[in-house]
């Protein structure tokens, strides 16, 4: 595996050791799981659903949470009281742990489990105080004005 020395790009940036963070943290990943198979869609600009086939999995059997930026989800499966006799053996149902690491103002709005498929429905909500302002120069008072952008959406 090559190793990137990102050092010069940290001279002229400030503020962005997050960034650097996650930069050495790919390179150290190890191989993403593939159990179980997922999609992430884009269903609009800010919206974002991540579908995973979990057949055979109970709702119960599996746990969703997020912590911070990273979306964790566990599928523990329970052990049948009995133990039958399998010919061919095809549908997997090992315990799984997968973890997504979400961009910010990016929250979980919702999750549902329908035919095999947990849908989680991701929504961006990006603060007033973060959405790009035209700042006035040589204004009397300090003040922002809306960008073109905002003002051709109202």
């Amino acid at each position: 595996m090559r190793n990137f020395d990102f050092s010069p790009l940290y001279r002229s940036a400030i503020g962005f050791d997050r960034l650097a963070h996650l930069f050495n943290e790919a390179q150290r990943a190890e191989a993403t799981p593939s159990y179980p198979p997922y999609n992430i869609e884009l269903v609009t600009e800010d919206q974002y659903r991540i579908s995973m086939a979990v057949a055979g999995f109970d709702r119960s059997e599996i746990d969703i949470e997020t912590e911070r930026d990273v979306l964790k989800v566990v599928g523990r499966k329970a052990k049948p009281e009995t133990q039958g006799t399998y010919l061919h053996r095809g549908i997997a149902s090992r315990d799984f742990e997968h973890s997504f690491r979400l961009a910010d103002h990016v929250k979980v709005v919702g999750a549902r489990l329908d035919n095999g498929l947990l849908n989680i429905e991701l929504q961006r909500e990006i603060p007033e105080a973060h959405k790009p302002r035209r700042i006035l120069i040589d204004g009397d008072s300090l003040r922002s004005v809306p960008s073109s952008e905002q003002l051709q959406a109202a």
